[in-house]
């Protein structure tokens, strides 16, 4: 019990260290954070407002297929424009702009389970809001 009360006590002082931080230095702190564990801070924000989305997807796990549909870009339209051209390679910029300026919009069709789950990942974790049909 007193190895548990050390580790509750080291992170209460962690915490008080986070909690003295100026915005600016928090921030570049989840910034340096995300670099070194290769995540994003945004992705439990955008997954918990997309609740609707995920719930489609798990009625549809049986298919073998999928369309992946942008319902909306969200406020990071750059991100957005990445993820487009990450899942659809053969667009130019311009294209995947396009894409994400006229949501809702198919992205891509008949795309392998796997892989349309992968990009439903990339979308959500750069904001935007996307269905697999």
């Amino acid at each position: 019990m007193s190895e548990e009360k050390k580790e509750k006590s080291k992170f209460e002082d962690l915490i008080k260290k986070i909690e003295e931080l100026s915005v600016k230095d928090l921030a570049e702190l989840v910034k340096e954070l995300e670099e070194r564990f290769g995540v994003s801070a945004m992705a439990p924000v955008a997954v918990a407002g997309t609740g609707a989305t995920a719930e489609v997807s798990a009625d549809d796990d049986k298919k073998a297929e999928y369309t992946i549909h942008l319902k909306d870009a969200g406020v990071q339209k750059i991100a957005v424009i990445k993820a487009i051209r990450e899942v659809r390679p053969d667009l130019g910029l311009k294209e995947a702009k396009d894409l994400a300026d006229g949501a809702p919009k198919d992205i891509k069709e008949s795309v392998p389970a796997e892989e349309a789950e992968d990009a439903k990942k990339k979308f959500t974790e750069a904001g935007a809001t996307v269905e697999l049909k």
